[in-house]
This record gives C-alpha cells, sequence and structure tokens, in this order.
C-alpha cells in the first residue's frame, strides 16, 4: 500500500529544506545582530496610514468603504494642503501610495475583523464595487471551488503580491504561483491594496493586464504576548489559531513572532472533509535610524476532498445536491461495474445528462497539496533623499490531484475503475531591488525584477481495492490508491525566466495636484513541454515541445490626481500591459502547451501573440465626515486575449485555446454614509459591458462570438453593508445581488442571478483574568439559504452549450469564535 505523500520529489525537498534552513539561519542570526537602529521608514509609512502622518508625500483619505468609521474613539484629523486624513486606524482607508496610479482601495482589520476568522481574505475584497469573488465553500479555502474577478480580469490576469512576493497565478493547480491561502494565515493579514486600475509599474508580476492586490502581514508586536482563537461551526468544522509574539528583544528593537492555525470542516454536500495546516513566522529587525529589515516564512499543508462538478442539465434533472459517492465504496464500485461494456447504469442518469456524457457519480475527488513561501526585505535609507529597496525570496509547491477515473480499471485488484492524480511540482526563486530618490517635487523609483521558476506536471492511475478486499486510505484525505501507478499519462516540464525593469517619476507641481510617469519592460521566456508521452491516453504521437519568448521593451503608465476643491478629487489613470505565456499541461487550460499535439503548438507558435491590453480609467471622489462617495468609468482594449474552451464532453473533452480581442467599458460607484457615531451605512453599484471582438473558426464548425459578452462575469453587481458599534458591540448585516452570468462563449447558456447575504456580530468583553481582551464573534453566512451557482469554468467553458464545469455554492451555514490576547 502506497501513500501519496510518500512519492519521491527529492529536489523539492532539498529546496524545501534549503529555504527552511535559510530563514532559520537568517532570522537567529540577525536576532543576535548589534545592529543599531529605530523605525524604519516602512514602519514610519503605516504609522502614517494610520495616524494622519504624512508618509513621504503621501495623502490617505477615507474611503466609500464598508467600515464603521465610528468605530473607534475618532482623532484630530491631519491637514495636508486642501485634503483632510482620517486618523481612525480601525477604519478602511482608500488613497495613494508614493507612486499611486489612483485612489486604491484599502481594506484593513475593520473589514476584515467582521468575517469568520479563517476566512479567504478574498471575501474581503468583495464588497468593493467590480469585485465578484465566488466559492464552493463558505470559507473560500477550496482553491478548485473559489474564484476572484476584478472588472472582468480573472485571478490569472491579476498582479498578486504578499509582502513584495509575487504570487501570480491564483488558479487551481497553479504552475506559475501560489493561492492566497496556501501562502498565508489570514489572521496574520494586516491590510490589502486594491488598485482596480491598470495596477502599478513597480509590483513584480508577469500577469497583471488588470489591477493588482498587494496584502501584507502584521508585524510582531512590541510587546510580549500572544493570542488563542478557538472557533466552532456547521458541519462539524473547527479552527484553532495559536499566536506568540516575542516583544523587543533588544536596544534595537529586535522582535518576532510565530503564529499556527489548523482548521477542519465537513463538507455541506457529501462525505469528506477540507483540512488546512499552517505555520507562519515573521522576524523585524531595525538597520540605523531609518532603516529595516523584514523576513517572512510560511509552511502549508492542504488536504481538501472536492465538492462534484456539475451542468445546468444535471442541476435540472438530477436537482440541487447530487454528491459524490464517498465513501459508499460499494455503491461505486458497482456502478462503475455497470458502465463497463455499455451496460446499465445501477444508479439513475437522466436522458439529458447521458447523452452529454456527463458523470454525476464519480467516488471522490480532491487535492493534497504542500507549500513554502518565504521572503527577506531590506529598506534601507542611504542619504535623506536617496532609500534603496531589495528582496529576496523562494516558493516552493508540490500538489497532488486526484478523481476516481471510471475508463481505467484497475489491473492489479480488478477494480472497475482506478485513481487517476495529477502531480505538479514547482519551485521559485527571485528577488527585486530599487532606489527611490527625492529631489525637489520629485520621486524617482527605478528598480529591476528577476525570477526563475522550474515547473513539472505528470499524470498517472493507481489501483482501487477490489471489493472486500481492502478499504481506501483515510489519511491521506482523498486518495484510494493500491500498489504503485500502473498507468502514466504525460509527463512535462518547464524552466521560466522573468526579468522586468521599470522607471518611474512621480511629481507635485501643486500642493494639490500629483502626476505620475513611468514604464516597465518585460522579457519572459519559457523553454520545454513534454518529455514523457502516452498515445493511448493522449491521442498525440508528440506533445507540444518548444520555446516562447514574451517581450515588450516599452510599456507605458500615465496618471493624475487633482484636488480641485476642498473634498474633492480627480483623476484618471492609463497604461499598457502584457501577460507572458502560461504554462499547463496537456488539456489544462489557456496554455499554447496545453494543445492537442506538437503540430498544433508549432501552428500557434508562429501565430500566437503574448496577451497585452491598454487600460483607461478615470474618476471622482468626494470626503467628509458625513458622506464618503466615488464613481469611475473604465475601459480596456485586450488584445491577443487566450482562453481556455472546451469541445466535446466531461470524458472526452479537446481541449482548444482560443485568441481573441476583448473589449470592456465600465462604471462603479459607491457611498458610505456616517450619520451618526458607530453607524455605517455602504452601497455600491457596479456595471460591466465587456464583449469579444471576433468569432472562432473551429475544427467542428463556426461559432459567433463577436459581440457577444464575457463569460463567468456578471454584467451588474450591487452590495450594501450596514454596520454598528456600540459600547465594545458590532453587529454588520451584508447584502449583494450578482446578475446572470454567461457560460458558453457563444452566449447560449448562462446561469441566473442571485442574491447573497450573511451576517455577523462581535463582542470585546475586555480584560478577563490573564486575557487583556476576548472576544466573541457569531457569523452566518448564506442567510436566506440562496441557492447559487458561485464558480464557473473550472474545466473550462464550453464554445456552445452546456458542460459539466460549475460548482454550487454552500448553503447557510453558522460560525462562532472565542478568542483571547494576552
Amino acid at each position: 500500500m502506497v501513500s501519496l505523500l510518500r512519492l519521491p520529489f527529492s529536489s523539492g525537498r532539498r529546496f524545501q529544506m534549503s529555504l527552511f534552513r535559510f530563514t532559520a539561519l537568517t532570522s537567529v542570526c540577525l536576532m543576535a545582530s548589534p545592529a543599531r537602529a529605530a523605525l524604519s521608514g516602512e514602519t514610519h509609512a503605516r504609522k502614517g496610514a494610520h495616524h494622519g502622518t504624512a508618509q513621504r508625500g503621501t495623502v490617505h483619505h477615507t474611503a466609500a468603504l464598508p467600515a464603521a468609521q465610528a468605530a473607534a474613539p475618532a482623532r484630530k484629523p491631519v491637514s495636508h494642503g486642501n485634503i483632510r486624513a482620517s486618523g481612525d486606524e480601525t477604519v478602511a482607508v482608500s488613497g495613494h501610495r508614493a507612486v499611486s496610479r489612483g485612489p486604491d482601495n484599502v481594506i484593513g482589520q475593520a473589514v476584515f475583523r467582521q468575517f469568520t476568522p479563517g476566512v479567504s481574505a478574498y471575501k474581503a475584497l468583495d464588497r468593493l464595487p467590480g469585485v465578484s469573488f465566488s466559492s464552493t465553500d463558505a470559507l473560500g479555502i477550496d482553491t478548485w471551488g473559489s474564484s476572484i474577478y476584478v472588472r472582468g480580469f480573472f485571478m490569472d490576469q491579476l498582479g498578486i503580491t504578499l509582502d513584495g512576493i509575487p504570487l501570480n497565478d491564483q488558479t487551481y493547480e497553479t504552475q506559475n504561483g501560489v493561492n492566497l491561502i496556501q501562502a498565508v494565515i489570514s489572521d496574520d493579514i494586516e491590510h490589502a491594496t486594491l488598485s482596480t486600475g491598470p495596477g502599478g509599474v513597480s509590483v513584480p508580476s508577469t500577469s497583471t493586464l488588470g489591477g493588482t492586490i498587494q496584502f501584507e502581514t502584521s508585524d510582531p508586536k512590541d510587546r510580549a504576548g500572544g493570542k488563542v482563537s478557538q472557533g466552532f461551526g456547521s458541519y462539524a468544522s473547527y479552527r484553532t489559531y495559536l499566536r506568540g509574539d516575542t516583544g523587543k528583544l533588544n536596544a534595537t528593537g529586535t522582535k518576532a513572532m510565530v503564529s499556527y492555525s489548523r482548521s477542519d470542516e465537513k463538507k455541506w454536500m457529501g462525505r469528506g472533509h477540507q483540512f488546512q495546516q499552517q505555520v507562519d513566522s515573521k522576524l523585524v529587525q531595525p538597520i540605523g535610524n531609518d532603516s529595516m529589515m523584514k523576513a517572512f516564512f510560511n509552511w502549508s499543508q492542504l488536504q481538501e476532498w472536492g465538492y462534484q462538478d456539475t451542468s445546468l442539465s444535471m442541476i435540472r434533472t438530477m436537482g440541487w445536491r447530487v454528491p459524490h459517492l464517498y465513501p459508499d465504496y460499494a455503491k461505486a464500485y458497482n456502478y462503475a461495474a455497470s458502465l463497463q461494456d455499455g451496460g446499465t447504469p445501477t444508479l439513475p442518469v437522466p436522458d439529458e445528462v447521458s447523452s452529454n456524457s456527463q458523470q454525476p457519480y464519480l467516488y471522490d475527488a480532491g487535492q493534497n497539496e504542500i507549500d513554502y513561501t518565504g521572503g527577506l526585505r531590506f529598506d534601507l535609507a542611504l542619504t535623506d533623499h536617496l532609500r534603496w529597496k531589495s528582496m529576496l525570496y523562494g516558493q516552493s509547491m508540490t500538489g497532488y490531484y486526484s478523481y476516481s477515473d471510471y475508463d481505467y480499471a484497475s489491473p492489479d485488484t480488478g477494480a472497475p475503475f482506478s485513481e487517476a492524480v495529477w502531480q505538479v511540482r514547482q519551485e521559485r526563486v527571485g528577488g527585486s531591488t530599487g532606489l527611490e530618490y527625492k529631489i525637489a517635487r520629485h520621486t524617482i523609483d527605478a528598480g529591476v525584477w528577476y525570477e526563475n521558476n522550474n515547473q513539472a506536471a505528470d499524470v498517472y492511475w493507481y489501483n482501487e481495492p477490489a471489493l472486500g478486499q481492502g478499504a481506501p486510505l483515510k489519511t491521506v484525505g482523498p486518495y484510494t490508491t493500491y500498489g504503485p501507478a500502473f498507468q502514466r499519462g504525460y509527463g512535462m516540464a518547464w524552466r521560466t525566466n522573468n526579468f522586468t525593469w521599470h522607471l518611474e517619476d512621480t511629481w507635485r507641481p501643486l500642493k494639490n495636484l500629483r502626476v505620475t510617469a513611468g514604464f516597465k519592460s518585460m522579457v519572459t521566456g519559457t523553454a520545454g513541454g513534454g518529455y514523457y508521452n502516452n498515445p493511448d491516453y493522449t491521442g498525440a504521437d508528440k506533445l507540444p515541445v518548444g520555446t516562447m519568448t514574451a517581450s515588450a521593451a516599452f510599456l507605458p503608465h500615465v496618471g493624475a490626481s487633482w484636488f480641485f476643491l476642498p473634498h474633492h478629487e480627480l483623476y484618471f489613470d492609463l497604461a499598457e500591459n502584457m501577460r507572458t505565456y502560461q504554462v499547463l499541461p496537456n488539456g489544462g487550460g489557456n496554455s499554447l502547451w496545453a494543445v492537442q499535439d506538437q503540430a498544433t503548438f508549432r501552428d500557434l507558435q508562429n501565430s500566437v501573440k503574448p496577451e497585452k491590453d491598454w487600460v483607461y480609467a478615470v474618476g471622482y471622489r468626494y470626503s467628509d465626515k458625513l458622506i464618503q462617495a466615488s464613481i469611475d468609468g473604465y475601459h480596456a482594449d485586450a488584445r491577443h486575449r487566450l482562453m481556455a474552451a472546451t469541445l466535446g464532453t466531461i470524458t472526452a473533452p479537446v481541449s482548444s485555446v482560443i485568441q481573441s480581442r476583448v473589449s470592456i467599458y465600465g462604471v462603479d460607484a459607491s457611498t458610505t454614509l456616517t450619520p451618526v457615531k458607530g453607524l455605517a451605512i455602504y452601497n455600491s453599484v457596479s456595471y460591466n459591458h465587456g464583449t469579444y471582438g471576433n468569432n472562432l473558426d473551429a475544427s467542428d464548425g463556426f461559432y459567433h462570438m463577436k459581440g457577444r459578452k464575457l463569460v463567468n462575469y456578471p454584467q451588474f453587481m450591487y452590495k450594501a453593508n450596514l454596520s454598528y458599534t456600540w459600547h465594545g458591540v458590532e453587529a454588520h448585516f451584508d447584502v449583494h445581488y450578482y446578475s446572470k452570468r454567461y457560460f458558453s462563449f457563444t452566449n447560449d447558456t448562462s446561469v441566473p442571478g442571485y442574491w447573497l447575504a450573511s451576517t455577523g456580530a462581535r463582542w470585546n468583553l475586555g480584560k478577563i483574568g490573564f486575557a487583556r481582551n476576548m472576544f466573541l464573534d457569531f457569523n452566518v453566512y448564506n442567510l436566506f439559504n440562496s441557492k447559487y451557482v458561485s464558480m464557473m469554468g473550472q474545466n473550462g467553458n464550453p464554445i456552445s452549450g452546456d458542460y459539466q464545469s460549475l460548482e454550487r455554492g454552500a448553503v447557510r451555514q453558522y460560525f462562532g469564535t472565542v478568542s483571547a490576547e494576552f
């Protein structure tokens, strides 16, 4: 009996141990360092954002975001020209970073606290206009069933970083990054900054076509202490979070923290668990009077039993809950046996489902993934006007993703089905360095970023046990393997090198006017492809192998912000962006290496160009004590958009890569009213008109796509939040509406719109015994128990018609948490 956790990947383990030893050695050495320092410029910047201090020419002001502005005692606002900056550190704010492209939306602790501890941080971003987050589970941690869009751009088209580390592609089984929930414990996120415009030239990313999302973890506290949190919820869910802070260890200000989380929840449909445990650690070492070193490290283990993929026809004919058959192995065994040689299924399959060769009764599916992520950052003041910022980072991922496969019997045991397992490996190392120089009314920022990524993907089949001769293993999640793999489908490997260089100038000709202009240069080269091929599985004589290079010498970026009257701001932003070629295995998605064979790859190699777009945004914002309001108009003209389209059936799919032109026009508007102390009323509306620019002439016919709407993203969204704080008790209510979403590229199938509401409360009990602060949290997800489709297109979107590539959203669930700080 062989567990997948013991499958060999020696190079990954060597990298993981090296990264661990490097981080540990660095931490020990720097904790013993005699360096002399106070707070760094970076720490001052954070305090400036919280307390109204000007952050090297940065102005912050309250935003139209769903936060209780009067949640904490108000501090005296700080004036900066004609602008007033809020000093309330509990408020989610929107403002300008030193090299801002227009107002950034900053989600802080006031908003994060309104969600169940352990929830994906992307759910907090979903409150913002233009953002659409969906998930199969209530906490949003199922990477197969969750997605995030920003103004029509998918999560593999956004620039996403954590403490400056590029996370890149956030999709399931990614080979170009790491998902946020596997890179950090959500409790340790201090704030998130979302730029819904074109993104910034200094953000290290090769996937930025739309906006950027930058997450920052909280620093260790100055005072020694800790936190304990225990949560419980529906479907036997529980979550434990522990954190310890050293406080300042010496006169130089050295401080560190370490935290651990462990969560487990049963699926709301069918059987199986979704389990995750993580460790975070962070070290902060001041250097001199205005410099800082920070080291961050995360280890994550994720074991999740997935939910059953469904289709519109399955939902219509079979009802809302059609789960996997696990743990009824006998039922799955007999069902698989009845399918052999065209037999009559032992379980009912409606004709509408059967005619599309869909599989509504899989035994199981899921994933097991281990990730290591670490980084070392320096922010050094060389002179009063010159700063040097550098970062080194590494990331390792080993993942196993599986489902029961009725197409292949187990030859060694005689079982009528087997377990197909995708084995994915990734090792990234990289670094960036840059200088920021202030002269007169200019702030000049220049820097470079380099990353090397080794990627590999394989697929194997393992034996299932004969009926009555053994039981599936339960210690490793959904994997039910007996003996070594009896079949291999393919083996693919790549090596990718990314390099960018940027230059940007922020000019303040007037106190109330800021103009930003800059550009970046990019070049990415990827070499590799299939090194092992099983023609019986792939249907190809040779898998795609070759080199693709994406380069752009000049990608410009211009923006301006003008406070023309007190409380009134106008801004605009425009940029050209490029997304480099992605790597995915045979049949995997929108990658050139995912096509059927070498001949198709060669054709695309000579004709396909890297994705580029121009993004324009213009907006107005008003902010004062009683009302904060904003309205933004935007347009994106995307060229050479690569999309994964699927022909055929779920059991015999034919993956195709479509290249199309996409045009997007949209408007976002939001208001926050704070009429009385403690009360905040937030409303936002979003409209997005995105269409494809050309038709598709495919091997099986001609498809009219020109003028059709974007798939998977709602044209209209409405969001509201009501929050009230009184004497340490905070209550909130959220309601979102998402309009109809198109499922096929020709728009002949769609899923209906839906309302989704949640509510919760938080009570600060104050000091009790050893605890300085004790909190009680209670949250209800999907308050009115709406039935809705969440994730769409996880198996690819159909060009036309229906397909088994939808996930259902979680039903109503309750969560409670008790936490104490000491």
